[in-house]
């Protein structure tokens, strides 16, 4: 670039990486009357070739719509599961909320995140899961209050699977909120134990007494497929636990964000530790697992 008024350098204008507005706009300011009479000719020479005009193409900016959805079933994804272009579920989490917000935006995409997501056997209760949708080039980029409370209302009355609340305009920001949150939130579980040899042939009582038990869990074995090993600290911050028959007993458990719950519970072949038959010294095993909450205030509750 130019170093000062009457030590212009042309690289600032022959330079395409440099060549857009802003830089020529520079370029313009520090460049003297006898420099762009050196450089340039003045008047400026007649065009030797008929101008063109290139293909226009004009794209609107995205827009963001946020909430909460709970998942009721035990057999729905949160994303469209498809494994060598064959469909594993019927439906999904994004597509039950999506569908709906990319017809009344008229976008031509759409792009589902959300604060975490649980395994397609694994219910989401309690207020729900944050998520955000973004509408890519919408052709209708304002949407009312009112009507954003009908899409509510139109997306849960079309299933009941999936039911979202205080669906909202957010702007970007609020995806970014989501998204620095995700790595420090507290979760809530409820996990449906079974005892092979009888819930009362072990002493629960020791599980309600610890308080920020470091886990250590490598990979498991289960999504190792897909992931990268690592061993990974996580805490479980408290538990408690609730009868309910003979050979089963609900375990509640608040955790670090990240935390394999199935893998705490059966050890994964002992790739987590210590691990609830560990604490136990007894055979356990995991039945059912819901996420009871997720404990980040975002969005702003509508209700």
């Amino acid at each position: 670039p130019g170093k000062s008024r009457g030590h212009f350098s042309t690289r600032v204008l022959t330079t395409s990486a440099a060549v857009n507005v802003t830089s020529l706009g520079k370029a313009l300011q520090v460049l003297s009357d006898a420099d762009m009479k050196r450089w340039y000719t003045c008047p400026l020479a007649s065009p030797s070739v008929p101008a063109t005009l290139s293909p226009v193409s004009c794209q609107h900016g995205s827009i963001y719509i946020g909430g909460r959805y709970c998942k009721y079933s035990r057999e729905l994804s949160q994303t469209p599961w498809i494994i060598d272009g064959q469909r594993k579920t019927e439906d999904s989490v994004q597509e039950l909320i999506c569908n709906a917000l990319q017809e009344e935006a008229v976008a031509t995409d759409v792009k589902f995140c959300s604060s975490g997501r649980e395994d397609v056997d694994v219910r989401m209760l309690g207020k729900g899961r944050p998520f955000c949708v973004e509408l890519v080039n919408p052709k209708r980029t304002v949407i009312s209050k009112e009507r954003v409370a009908e899409l509510q209302l139109v997306i849960n009355g079309a299933n009941e699977n999936v039911q979202v609340r205080d669906l909202q305009m957010i702007d970007k920001t609020g995806v970014e909120h989501m998204k620095e949150g995700e790595a420090d939130k507290v979760k809530h579980y409820r996990a449906l134990i079974f005892v092979p040899t009888g819930v009362g042939s072990v002493d629960l009582s020791p599980l309600a007494e610890m308080k920020e038990l470091v886990l250590h869990q490598k990979t498991p074995l289960r999504v190792l497929h897909r992931r990268t090993l690592m061993d990974r600290q996580r805490s479980v911050h408290s538990m408690s636990t609730e009868p309910v028959d003979d050979d089963h007993f609900h375990l509640l458990l608040s955790t670090q964000a990240g935390t394999y719950i199935k893998e705490f519970v059966h050890g994964d072949m002992g790739r987590t530790l210590p691990n609830l038959g560990s604490i136990l010294n007894s055979s356990v095993d995991i039945v059912e697992l819901d996420v009871m909450g997720v404990d980040l205030d975002w969005p702003p509750s509508l209700t």
